[in-house]
C-alpha cells in the first residue's frame, strides 16, 4: 500500500489524482505520517521536506527496512526519492508519482544519477564490500568481475583487471575487504519428511547440507516435494521462514525421474522410489548434493544452469515519446544490444554504462538475429532492436526461426508504421485492414501479386510497406493496378514519409492520381477501401455505425 499524506487542499486533489491512478493507496493528514510510516509499503508526502525529514526523524531504522518516501512540492513541480531510494523504492515511486501528476523526478542517488545499477538492486543477495565496490564502479575505477557462470546481468562497467571484485557465485568464499559477492539464484532444494517433522529438523539439516557442500544459502531459489507433503506443517513452515517458494510433484512424476540412490521406504509410502533427489532434478539440471537425511527429513540440492534472456524490442517509428516505457526498460536492462546501427543510433543515449553494442549494416537481418540468439544462449541479457514493432516486417521472426528452449525471450511491442501513418493520415484503419510488403527480396513476386489480389477483390484497406526503392521501382505501380480493377480511381490514398521523424511528410491523393515515383523505400502507402472516404482533409474508413443527422455535434 502506498500511503498520501497531506494537509493541503492542493495536496488532496494531487492525492486524488494519484489514489484514481495508482493501486491500493491510502490517504493520511500529517497527523497520520508515522501510522503512513509503520504500514505502508512507499510514502507520498504533500509537505514540505523539511517538515517531512523532522516527522519521520525518530522512525528511520535502516535503508533496508524503511519504506521509500516521496516528496511533492505545492505546485506538484517535483517528485523527490527522500528516502529509501533503493531497497525502499523510492525512487520507482517519485517516477510512477511525476509520471501521473506531470512533476520532474529528483533521484539523489548516485547510481540512479549516472545510469549505473546499484548492486542492491539487481534483486539477488548481495555481500560483502558492497558499498566500496559500487564506489569503484561510479567512479570508474578498475572492477573485475569473477563469476562461476554467466548470468543475465544488467551491463556493469567491470573487466578484466582491478583491486575490487565483484563475484558470481553460489560457493561460500572468505570475506576480502574489497570484494563484493552477488548471489545467483542457481540453487534449488529436494525435501522429503517423515509426518510430523519440525522447521527446526529440516533448516538444520539444510544447512547442514549445505554448508558441508560449501553452498551458500543464499542462493536457494526454490524447494520441491511430493503433492503426498504439500501440508506438512514443519516443511511448509521451514520454506516459509526462509521464503523459498514450495513447489509439489506428483509421486508417478517423480519415479519418472532417474536417481543415484533410489529407496523402497518412499516407494511403499509413496509410490516414488525418491523424493529429495528426484524433486532436486526436477527444479534443476546437475545434482550437487546427494540425499543427505536426519531423523525425519531428507534433502538433496541442484543447481539451474543460467538461462540467458532476449528481448524483442520494438523502438517505435521514430519519435521518442512512442518508444513505449517497457522498451526504454529492456534497453537499460540488457548488457548486450544487436541492430542495424541507426536503429542503436536512435536510442543509444539510453545505453547503460559497460552495454556491449553489436552493429550491423542493411541486408544483416540474418546475420544479427543469430548473433543475438548466440549471446543469450550464452547467458547474457540481450535486447535485439527493431523498429515499429519487432514481430511486424522485423527482427523477431529471424530470431525465433533459430532461437531454442534454452533461453527466456521476452516479446516488447511497438507502435508499428502503418499504426503511426494512420494517426497522421486520420482513420483509414477503422475496418478492416491488411499489411503487405512489396519487397520481392525475400518473398517471390507472384506470392506477393496473389496477395494483392486477394486484399483488392476482399476491399481490405491496405497499407504498402516498402513500396519502392531504387531497385524495385515497378512493383508499386503493378500494385495499384491490380487495386484499380476492384475500387474506383477516387479510392482516398495516403503517403506518409519517415512517420513522426522530423523529416516527416504526409500526402493525400487518390488511387487514380498517385505518382508512384514520388514515393520512397521510407514510406508507408495507405489505400482506402471503397467506404473510404475524406472528411476535413481526414481520410476515414467507417466502422458502419448508423445515427441521424441530430446526433452529429
Amino acid at each position: 500500500m502506498i500511503g498520501l499524506v497531506t494537509t493541503t487542499a492542493a495536496g488532496r486533489a494531487a492525492a486524488a489524482r494519484l489514489a484514481a491512478a495508482l493501486p491500493d493507496t491510502q490517504e493520511y493528514d500529517v497527523r497520520g505520517i508515522e501510522d503512513a510510516f509503520g504500514e505502508c509499503a512507499g510514502v507520498v508526502s504533500f509537505l514540505a521536506a523539511g517538515a517531512t525529514v523532522r516527522l519521520l526523524a525518530p522512525l528511520l531504522q535502516d535503508k533496508h527496512r524503511d519504506p521509500g518516501v516521496v516528496v511533492v512540492d505545492e505546485g506538484l513541480r517535483f517528485a523527490v526519492a527522500l528516502v529509501g531510494g533503493h531497497d525502499g523504492g523510492a525512487n520507482a515511486l517519485a517516477h510512477r508519482v511525476a509520471d501521473v501528476l506531470g512533476a520532474t523526478a529528483v533521484i539523489t542517488t548516485a547510481s540512479d544519477a549516472v545510469g549505473l545499477p546499484g548492486l542492491d538492486t539487481l534483486g539477488w543477495p548481495v555481500e560483502g564490500a558492497v558499498a566500496a565496490v559500487g564506489r569503484a564502479m561510479l567512479d570508474g575505477g578498475p572492477v573485475r568481475v569473477e563469476a562461476d557462470a554467466t548470468w543475465p546481468l544488467p551491463p556493469l562497467p567491470v573487466g578484466e583487471v582491478g583491486e575490487h571484485v565483484l563475484r558470481v557465485t553460489d560457493r561460500v568464499v572468505e570475506a576480502e575487504a574489497r570484494t563484493c559477492v552477488l548471489r545467483p539464484p542457481s540453487l534449488v532444494l529436494g525435501l522429503g519428511a517423515s509426518r510430523g517433522v519440525d522447521a527446526e529438523e529440516v533448516l538444520a539439516l539444510v544447512d547442514t547440507a549445505l554448508a558441508g557442500a560449501g553452498l551458500s544459502a543464499a542462493s536457494v531459489t526454490a524447494v520441491g516435494t511430493a503433492d503426498a507433503k504439500a501440508e506438512e506443517a514443519g516443511l511448509v513452515e521451514a520454506c516459509a521462514r526462509r521464503g523459498w517458494p514450495l513447489t509439489t510433484f506428483p509421486s508417478e512424476r517423480l519415479a519418472g525421474v532417474p536417481v543415484p540412490n533410489p529407496s523402497e521406504a518412499p516407494q511403499k509410502a509413496l509410490g516414488t522410489p525418491s523424493v529429495a533427489e528426484a524433486a532436486a532434478l526436477l527444479l534443476g539440471d546437475e545434482l550437487v548434493v546427494e540425499k543427505t537425511t536426519s531423523a525425519r527429513a531428507t534433502v538433496a540440492v541442484a543447481r539451474r544452469r543460467p538461462r540467458g534472456r532476449l528481448a524483442l524490442v520494438g523502438l517505435g517509428p521514430g519519435a521518442r515519446d512512442l518508444l513505449t516505457p517497457r522498451a526504454q526498460a529492456e534497453l537499460r536492462r540488457a548488457s548486450v544490444w544487436v541492430g542495424l546501427d541507426q536503429y542503436v543510433d536512435q536510442v543509444r543515449d539510453l545505453a547503460r554504462p559497460g552495454t556491449r553494442m553489436l552493429e550491423t549494416g542493411l541486408g544483416k537481418e540474418e546475420e544479427r538475429a543469430h548473433s543475438a540468439v548466440a549471446e543469450a544462449a550464452a547467458g547474457h541479457a540481450v535486447a535485439l532492436l527493431g523498429s515499429g514493432d519487432a514481430g511486424v516486417y522485423a527482427m523477431a521472426s529471424p530470431a525465433l526461426e533459430v532461437a531454442g528452449a534454452d533461453i527466456d525471450v521476452v516479446g516488447v511491442p511497438g507502435v508499428t508504421a502503418a499504426l503511426a501513418a494512420s494517426s497522421l493520415l486520420g482513420a483509414p484503419l477503422g475496418h478492416d485492414h491488411a499489411n503487405v510488403s512489396l519487397s520481392d527480396l525475400h518473398t517471390p513476386w507472384p506470392a506477393i501479386e496473389a496477395r494483392v489480389r486477394a486484399v483488392a477483390a476482399a476491399d481490405l484497406v491496405v497499407t504498402f510497406y516498402n513500396p519502392r526503392s531504387r531497385g524495385r521501382d515497378w512493383q508499386l505501380p503493378r500494385a495499384v493496378e491490380l487495386l484499380l480493377e476492384h475500387r474506383p480511381a477516387g479510392t482516398p490514398v495516403g503517403v506518409v514519409t519517415d512517420a513522426t521523424r522530423p523529416t516527416e511528410r504526409v500526402e493525400l491523393t487518390t488511387l487514380g492520381a498517385l505518382d508512384c515515383s514520388t514515393v520512397t523505400m521510407y514510406a508507408c502507402v495507405v489505400v482506402g477501401s471503397s467506404q473510404t472516404t475524406v472528411v476535413a482533409g481526414r481520410m476515414v474508413t467507417p466502422r458502419g455505425y448508423r445515427w441521424s443527422g441530430s446526433d452529429v455535434p
